[in-house]
């Protein structure tokens, strides 16, 4: 192949990928079987956000990577958009790839341009946004509680939308239990979500921002947080065994020490329920002694 054939094939640029595409006012791709309707260049004037993006920040550094991407290869990937007037249009899913367009400079952004509702648009946005992008874990799970209250879908609906079982949608709205000042810990980065799923063993939530503190401060493992997690929320059982009796101390015990105060022997018989407490006495004298120490005591 000549030179010339080989600037003329790369010349025609979409025109050689996609059949008839490419047009003075953008480039349009009809397609019978799938749910994007076309692809075209869009002025960014004309585009507002998605008002259901699930993602509440966006990493500084990250777009700014982006932007500069941006600024030397223009958008690679198209945006996807719904037309909400003439001339308008909201966004679907690509914000990122929207704020950089617009950083770099650029007048236009291509777009796919697709028919939703309020629904989808929510569902598009989540799914686009944890496929492409990974949300922390607070927005994935503040986005799966609003498609399921705002969508009425259950968990096992959810589940093949998001492309995850059930027992991790659960294990993300899980972390909604948690303290605000313990969510923020975990968008930011300070803990993890394994560290989180460990507080969520403990009820207190003075004693859930304790063991953050401890967690930063300590650096500790997620193993450790859930050794530490386990051992405050487990019985105290070490000082109590110390401290009890066996089996017939108790009345043992209980039977010399009123011995001691009545002066004579005593003898206590534990039962299955309660139990017997004897007062032995030889005469008659020795239980006028007995009544003497309670009239001692003022317990005549």
């Amino acid at each position: 192949m000549t030179a010339k054939n080989n600037n003329k094939g790369l010349g025609r640029g979409l025109d050689s990928l996609i059949p008839g595409a490419g047009s003075e006012s953008g480039i349009k791709v009809e397609r019978a079987s799938s749910p994007l309707t076309s692809i075209r260049e869009i002025d960014l004037e004309q585009i507002s956000p998605n008002p259901f993006q699930p993602r509440s920040e966006f990493d500084r550094e990250k777009l700014q990577e982006l932007t500069e991407s941006v600024s030397r290869l223009g958008v690679i990937q198209p945006i996807t958009v719904k037309k909400v007037s003439i001339g308008r249009y909201q966004i679907i899913s690509g914000e990122r790839r929207f704020r950089a367009a617009k950083a770099a400079g650029l007048k236009t952004i291509p777009a796919y341009v697709k028919e939703a509702d309020e629904s989808s648009m929510l569902e598009m946005a989540l799914v686009e946004n944890i496929q492409r992008e990974d949300l922390d874990p607070i927005d994935i799970a503040i986005s799966f509680q609003r498609l399921i209250e705002e969508c009425n879908l259950t968990q096992e609906a959810l589940s093949p939308r998001v492309g995850k079982n059930r027992a991790t949608i659960a294990n993300y709205l899980r972390l909604l239990r948690l303290q605000p000042e313990i969510q923020l810990a975990v968008k930011s980065g300070a803990i993890s979500m394994g560290h989180a799923k460990a507080l969520l063993g403990l009820e207190d939530g003075n004693l859930q921002k304790r063991i953050v503190d401890s967690i930063v401060s300590d650096e500790l493992s997620v193993r450790q947080t859930e050794d530490l997690v386990r051992k405050l929320s487990s019985p105290r059982t070490e000082k109590t065994a110390k401290t009890s009796f066996k089996p017939g101390e108790t009345a043992v015990s209980a039977g010399k020490l009123l011995g001691k105060f009545f002066g004579g022997k005593v003898t206590l018989k534990a039962k299955e329920k309660g139990g017997e407490v004897i007062l032995h006495y030889s005469d008659e004298k020795q239980l006028a002694s007995f009544i003497s120490v309670l009239k001692e005591h003022n317990l005549q």
